[in-house]
């Protein structure tokens, strides 16, 4: 089967799609599918990963996206080919695998992964409430109702995707995660004697882009406040991003400067070593919609402290796997503080943590998105009679 991933940003920009991406072409072409993926800019990006096809986009300043409105004629002649198309963005990647396949009868199918509300109000300051809320409400339940299978990674998001609302039928089904990576027996203990760090010191960390719709910023005034009553505890922050260098003035600036450690980029390969010589994970993001770190953090037997929202609070168990917590700062700083002072909660959690982190192994998940892939591909076509689409297939055959 061949299968297109349409992506509107793709490596060398990291982030969990990407990463998600990556991962999920690899288990199904492990399975014996030819899996592409399409993409704007980044032409001369090179890596040994085979059939990412790129079109030539404009660079929007340096998000690590690029704006185009049209693939090339290769990659369109291509994407047409294909028996089942992914989209994984909904505005220009969706648009365009509706323009390019929709007249060809290939099915589409649409996960959506990012919380679009929230990063309209991060990105855009000012930009009402109202106004971000009213477009999406325009926006997606037309482009929902386009297409073939709508996926949402966790129950809360498709609550969020109803009060779009998106009156189409939406499966729940989440991303894979390598959990193989943790399985192999912990490495030397590096992070320690790296740090400075005593045997008794205690370990947060932190992993994923230093971003603003992250809320960092919280993090870090959260665990200012706790470092002064707890002492031995340190917080790592695993990755970059365009935050590095106000999160660093933000410490720099806090009497817990000395306890706040950056490790800049860290290879996906590296993050396993990080995370299992840590003693639990936080973060305070509201704008998750399916947190791959925090799986990550479980399957190498780590609570997590994080905020009770869309995406968090969808994985992480209250009390079971980790602690949830209101976004202000008392009750955060409250969880906070519980976690660091009870080493047995933190235990019990861990382990709990790691057994239930197998149901989004990749190797179940890619399993399970597969059988849709051959279920939507053997399905008679539903748009074949829409008049617009026949002569823009019949118009497609004349593009330069």
């Amino acid at each position: 089967m061949k299968i297109a991933m349409m992506v509107d940003a793709y490596k060398p920009y990291v982030s969990g799609i990407t990463n998600y991406i990556e991962l999920n072409k690899l288990f199904l072409e492990r399975a014996g599918q030819e899996v592409y993926v399409f993409t704007f800019g980044g032409e001369e990006y090179h890596d040994q990963e085979t059939r990412v096809i790129r079109s030539p986009g404009l660079p929007l300043v340096d998000t690590g996206y690029y704006l185009s409105f049209q693939y090339s004629r290769k990659a369109r002649e291509l994407l047409q080919s294909m028996d089942v198309i992914h989209v994984h963005h909904p505005f220009l990647s969706g648009r365009l695998a509706l323009h390019y396949a929709r007249p060809f009868n290939i099915p589409i199918l649409f996960t959506n992964h990012t919380r679009y509300d929230l990063y309209a109000q991060t990105y855009i300051p000012g930009l009402p409430e109202e106004l971000s809320a009213t477009f999406l409400e325009n926006y997606m339940p037309n482009f929902c109702t386009a297409m073939d299978m709508v996926i949402s990674p966790s129950a809360g998001m498709a609550q969020v995707l109803r009060s779009f609302k998106v009156q189409t039928p939406i499966s729940i089904l989440p991303n894979g995660v390598d959990l193989s990576r943790f399985e192999a027996p912990p490495g030397q203990e590096f992070l320690r004697a790296r740090l400075g760090l005593h045997p008794n010191d205690l370990i947060l960390v932190y992993s994923g882009r230093l971003a603003r719709e992250k809320n960092l910023a919280f993090l870090l005034q959260t665990f200012i406040g706790a470092a002064q009553a707890l002492t031995n505890i340190h917080l790592l922050l695993i990755g970059d991003g365009p935050e590095r260098e106000a999160l660093g003035q933000q410490a720099n600036a806090s009497p817990a400067a000395e306890k706040i450690h950056f490790t800049g980029q860290v290879s996906y390969a590296e993050i396993p070593h990080y995370l299992r010589q840590a003693d639990a994970f936080v973060t305070a993001s509201i704008s998750e919609v399916h947190p791959l770190s925090v799986i990550e953090a479980m399957a190498a037997g780590l609570p997590v402290l994080g905020i009770d929202s869309v995406g968090v609070g969808d994985i992480v168990r209250h009390e079971e796997t980790g602690l949830l917590a209101p976004h202000n700062l008392a009750a955060f700083s409250a969880q906070l503080t519980r976690l660091c002072l009870d080493s047995a909660l933190r235990k019990k959690m861990g382990a709990n943590g790691r057994t239930i982190a197998q149901e989004y192994d990749i190797r179940r998940t890619s399993q399970t998105l597969l059988k849709q892939y051959q279920r939507l591909a053997g399905a008679k076509p539903t748009h074949k009679n829409e008049l617009g689409y026949q002569l823009r297939r019949f118009m497609g055959r004349f593009k330069a």
